[in-house]
């Protein structure tokens, strides 16, 4: 009974709260496992986010709970977002359910198996559905337990828990609480034990990630706590490059982009989302900012670094969405050019303001909106790579890739690469020459270490010895 298989939903922080649940079991003696079908215990970090991610975590449930009708003891659990919206009402709809736990309790989960499981051998009464979603003072520092003996070359910290903005359309505030904010010197010590077992890159998570330890910690020299910690981490050996996700441009403040130019390991690539390019819709959003300043804050960044690269997050469809409305995206989306965009189709939140809107757009015209930004991505996504074609770019190697015998990598500006190496690569920063590119991807050979970065004629690695 000491098989456990997470399944996960939803963002970065999501997996990093299941990294760090499946170093807490290791610990406590559980072992993990590959797939469902070899678990004695399945658990499903889930998202509310949006309606499908939910309705997913809710199908799977079901077809779990097929299983546990023909062995008893076979355990199911939900934990994070949709268990913290949903709530007991879970209970009512998935009676099989033997663990619910909210998004402040991950760390009691080994506990939580631990007296199920002892109720199974007859230790104690068989307790109905275990539900643990109370809120937890301190939560934010039970997130750090997930550094296992294995190296790995790319990871999340979270250094921050919650969200203060409200907006209209985001469950979040809801599901994650309040903003609490991790002592910068536990955040740094996280990520030297990181590097003294070989990450070369860790990227900082946060709801609201440029809004880190503002209540808490005191404006130094001008900077922002936030900046303040990427400073620290900088400094850090080991570390060679710094990302964070998500920021909001409302804290987008002149020393975050002044950090783009002095910080050497902080990497030219931006996630910052939009939702979008109406002022109209953004104050229906309780987005507080305007297209105009949007605009300011990519032009600042631009100047700093010109090479730097965009993405940005895009809802379609949110109620009283015009075609004017969408037009004003459309220009936005096209203005700024995004390398990369994540574009959702609005999703009925119950609980937020937007759900009591009026003017609910359909379906079909969601789907219409989305597809052509997707267009436009395809566009300036396959641009970018493909004006790349014959450089030279610095990309870490962060394993084998799934199918076939190339490796997989990124570049600073966070674009996939495919290429020949071995494994004594893996985790190094190289040089790739790129030689092909299709909208997702760049494909090369690397200069091998002693040859010039401006030749024009890479050696492959699966020539070589």
């Amino acid at each position: 009974m000491n098989r456990v298989y997470i399944k996960t939903y939803g963002c970065q922080m999501n997996e990093r709260d299941s990294e760090a649940v499946a170093a807490m079991l290791r610990g406590r003696g559980y072992s993990m496992v590959d797939n469902e079908f070899d678990a004695d215990v399945v658990l499903l970090n889930t998202c509310s986010v949006r309606d499908q991610a939910e309705q997913k975590a809710i199908g799977k449930t079901g077809y779990l709970t097929k299983r546990k009708r023909s062995n008893p003891d076979f355990l199911i659990g939900i934990m994070g977002c949709m268990a913290q919206n949903r709530g007991t009402e879970l209970i009512d709809k998935l009676p099989d359910l033997d663990l619910l736990v909210g998004t402040q309790k991950f760390h009691a989960i080994p506990d939580h198996l631990d007296n199920i499981i002892a109720t199974q051998k007859g230790l104690g009464p068989r307790p109905s559905t275990v539900v643990d979603l109370e809120e937890e003072e301190g939560s934010q520092n039970t997130i750090r337990q997930h550094i296992s003996d294995e190296r790995q070359v790319t990871a999340f910290v979270s250094i921050m828990q919650g969200c203060n903005m409200n907006c209209a359309f985001c469950i979040v505030p809801k599901t994650r609480g309040r903003e609490r904010a991790r002592p910068i010197e536990e955040i740094v010590d996280e990520i030297e034990e990181l590097a003294e077992k070989g990450t070369k890159e860790v990227t900082l998570l946060g709801q609201i990630v440029n809004s880190y330890g503002r209540r808490e910690i005191p404006i130094r020299n001008k900077k922002s706590p936030f900046v303040q910690l990427l400073e620290k981490v900088q400094d850090i050996k080991g570390i060679e490059r710094i990302r964070f996700t998500s920021p909001h441009p409302r804290g987008f403040r002149q020393d975050l982009v002044e950090a783009y130019r002095d910080l050497s390991k902080l990497c030219e690539y931006v996630h910052l989302p939009a939702q979008s390019g109406s002022n109209r819709l953004l104050k229906l959003m309780n987005r507080p900012y305007s297209r105009e300043r949007y605009l300011e804050i990519v032009d600042s960044l631009r100047t700093m670094v010109p090479n730097v690269y965009f993405s940005t997050d895009i809802i379609v469809g949110f109620p009283g969405e015009t075609d004017a409305d969408f037009e004003d995206t459309c220009d936005l989306f096209k203005e700024v050019s995004f390398d990369m965009a994540y574009i959702f189709k609005y999703s009925i939140r119950s609980g937020t303001p937007a759900a009591e809107m009026g003017d609910q757009i359909s379906q079909e015209v969601k789907e219409s909106r989305n597809q052509r930004l997707l267009g436009y991505l395809r566009e300036s996504s396959l641009s970018r790579n493909e004006s790349m074609v014959g450089t030279t770019q610095e990309v870490l190697i962060e394993g084998r890739a799934k199918r076939g015998e190339l490796y997989v990598g990124k570049t600073r500006g966070y674009r996939n690469c495919l290429m020949p190496a071995s494994d004594r690569l893996v985790g190094e920063l190289v040089k790739m020459k790129v030689d092909r590119a299709t909208q997702s991807t760049l494909y090369g050979d690397l200069i091998l270490s002693g040859i010039d970065e401006t030749d024009t004629q890479p050696v492959s690695l699966s020539n070589s010895n």
